[in-house]
């Protein structure tokens, strides 16, 4: 994600025409604040001088490649329950990044500009005098400050996080060597665009005490079902090598539109990926190779519950695979959306380019009011950019039907790309916001679930105001969104069994999936 320049090691010699060659080490001796104004003693780069008023950046220091959550990360803020919701009460963040290749010789003015362009100047000349934006670790009073390589950039914001259902997590499995829940849908696997807490990774470390996982396999945000984690790496290493090798069998239901047909139907259709920011694709010649074997379980005269078992691992492979058959998921908001035209890609004709796709996607929900279920950045949603612009970060989405409780001064800076800007893990800042410490949060929400979500909303209300910290630039804080419906918090796709050489995991059917199923 950074850029970065020579390592210390690389960078101990370096040949100058003048001088010719001087070997040494860096010289710290001199402060940061000499160095910016170019007083005392000019420190050497490399046996290179810095020129009078000459900026110093210091070198890149070594990162973690590993992303390990830890009690502080857990403690930046804590949940609530509304409504049937789990909820996280907004909280201060820090998105960090070093400069990227093509932001050397730009001003930061000119980045905020170009790239993050969710949020007004005046927001980041307002969170520049607030000291929210560090340049080094040292507070920017002037954005027209020129970036160079290695900077260090980092970003307070102040989070919200969209709702996600309050259903309780169930843990399936843990047996040392593996821990298997029950994933409910709505919850992305790990923090990625404007979610964080409101994760399986977050949950379980907060209120299981579990951390340190694994990822073997993800779901999709809205697909519910067995979601498996190794708890050590030699663990991992092993079930990786067995997805390599395709030795592990993954069952999933769903319930598609119309009457799959009976017997067994292989589809095994290429699968492209149109856009990675969005995660969307389309069956494609030249795509990846893709096989997938579906059975129909059962049909009440107007949509079907079918047995799926995708023997590739390509994304999204089962949705795109209905589609191309003619029989997409029921309710499956992108690849069951009349956008891809009359026959809604059937046997691969969609009739447009991937922008006019896109665009087309964009718009159909945009007049159903569920921009929300697409996950989309913030620049696309909003039209600030254009479609194949790169995600960018500190974006904020912006769902329809909000209320403006007071005048915005400028949005607040969420991130809602699909890789947030700088590591993954991130410090909170503590000072700003009195969080709730993870055993308080799990004791809490244990206690709301053996409740059954009792609580009045009233009470729920109550207890989000007495937490809640507006901040003085955050638009997100002087707005009302609607909670999402029971219907955006799922789609008829459930990950059924996960199944090795010598194990088997498995949760019991969603009630959608039964016969005796009631379709409104």
């Amino acid at each position: 994600m950074e850029t970065k320049g020579p390592t210390i090691e690389e960078d101990i010699c370096d040949t100058d025409s003048t001088v010719g060659t001087n070997c040494g080490k860096r010289k710290h001796e001199e402060t940061d604040q000499a160095a910016r104004h170019g007083r005392g003693k000019k420190r050497k780069r490399g046996g290179k001088q810095l020129r009078p008023g000459e900026r110093y950046v210091p070198p890149p220091q070594k990162r973690n490649p590993g992303v390990s959550f830890s009690q502080e990360h857990f403690a930046e803020t804590s949940y609530y329950f509304e409504g049937g919701l789990r909820k996280v009460h907004p909280y201060y963040f820090d998105f960090k990044t070093y400069c990227k290749g093509r932001w050397v010789g730009k001003t930061l003015l000119d980045v905020f500009k170009s790239e993050f362009r969710a949020e007004s100047l005046d927001y980041y000349n307002e969170a520049a005098k607030e000291g929210r934006i560090k340049l080094n670790e040292t507070p920017v009073d002037d954005l027209n400050i020129t970036l160079k390589n290695n900077d260090f950039l980092r970003n307070t914001v102040h989070r919200h996080e969209p709702p996600v259902s309050g259903q309780p997590m169930e843990i399936l499995v843990d047996d040392g060597e593996v821990v298997v829940v029950d994933k409910p849908g709505s919850l992305p696997v790990h923090p990625c665009g404007r979610y964080r807490h409101n994760t399986v990774i977050f949950i379980l470390g907060k209120e299981k005490g579990l951390s340190g996982l694994h990822t073997v396999h993800r779901l999709d945000r809205l697909t519910s079902g067995v979601l498996l984690f190794a708890r050590t790496l030699e663990v991992s290493q092993k079930l990786d090598e067995m997805v390599r090798e395709r030795q592990l069998e993954k069952e999933y239901v769903c319930r598609v539109e119309g009457e799959f047909p009976e017997g067994e139907v292989v589809c095994e259709e290429p699968i492209l990926v149109v856009s990675f920011r969005v995660g969307l694709c389309r069956v494609d010649p030249k795509g990846k190779e893709s096989r997938t074997v579906f059975q129909r379980l059962s049909y009440n005269g107007r949509s079907s519950v079918v047995r799926c078992l995708p023997l590739t691992g390509r994304t999204h492979q089962i949705r795109v695979h209905l589609q191309f058959l003619g029989f997409p998921i029921l309710n499956d908001p992108i690849y069951g959306s009349s956008a891809w035209g009359p026959n809604r890609a059937k046997g691969g004709l969609v009739g447009m380019s991937d922008e006019e796709l896109l665009e087309a996607l964009i718009e159909e929900h945009r007049l159903k009011e569920s921009l929300h279920l697409l996950d989309l950045p913030d620049e696309e949603v909003s039209g600030k950019q254009g479609l194949k612009t790169e995600c960018k970060v500190g974006a904020q989405e912006h769902h329809d039907q909000i209320t403006v409780l007071e005048s915005s001064g400028g949005a607040c800076g969420d991130s809602s790309c699909k890789v947030p800007l700088g590591e993954v893990k991130a410090e909170g800042s503590q000072g700003l916001h009195k969080s709730t410490s993870a055993v308080e949060s799990e004791g809490e929400m244990n206690g709301a679930q053996r409740e059954n979500n009792s609580i009045s909303d009233e009470a729920a209300r109550t207890a989000k105001s007495n937490s809640f910290v507006r901040d003085n630039l955050c638009g997100e804080c002087k707005i009302v969104r609607p909670d999402p419906k029971e219907k955006d918090l799922v789609m008829y796709l459930h990950a059924l069994r996960y199944k090795g050489a010598d194990f088997e995991y498995s949760t019991r059917l969603p009630d959608w999936a039964k016969e005796d199923w009631l379709q409104d």
